[in-house]
């Protein structure tokens, strides 16, 4: 994380003297697209170089679902199961994914290419169902489309 620094002190000159706390979401952004994730020793430092309590980094932790504490696959699939991808067969397309990867929600496949995530809403309604891989969007999806998409990223 420290070598990071320069970019905080970048966006804490923008702000008014002790609002630290303000950064601790895009910090915490910022840490994860270098590392993958934000681990311990990240909370650690950001909680020393903004001095805000702990909790408070956790607590953003927990809230945003896209912050994650450990390493995901390359390729990280998420199905949206919201009303709308629930009542256009979002969970065939869980269960779909399931079989052919070989993993529950929350899992990485033994290889790390995979991790499956279970997600309550892409904002996508009008598209439904809606999967997710890494940063683009794949609409009305079926299990067809599914299994054509998997091939191509390289799952047999």
């Amino acid at each position: 994380m420290r070598h990071l620094i320069p970019e905080f002190e970048a966006m804490k000159k923008r702000l008014p003297p002790g609002e630290n706390g303000v950064l601790v979401l895009p910090c915490l952004k910022r840490i994860q697209e270098d590392r993958g994730y934000v681990a311990d020793e990240d909370i650690d430092g950001l909680v020393e170089y903004l001095g805000v309590p702990r909790i408070q980094v956790e607590e953003v932790l927990s809230f945003y679902g896209m912050l994650r504490r450990a390493p995901i696959g390359r390729f990280h699939l998420q199905v949206c199961h919201n009303v709308s991808c629930s009542m256009h067969g979002a969970e065939r397309l869980l269960d779909r994914l399931q079989s052919r990867l070989g993993i529950a929600p929350g899992q990485t496949t033994p290889d790390g290419r995979f991790t499956l995530s279970r997600v309550e809403c892409l904002g996508s309604c009008g598209t439904a169902p809606v999967l997710m891989v890494n940063e683009r969007y794949y609409e009305l999806q079926s299990e067809p489309l599914l299994d054509v998409l998997l091939e191509e990223l390289g799952k047999p």
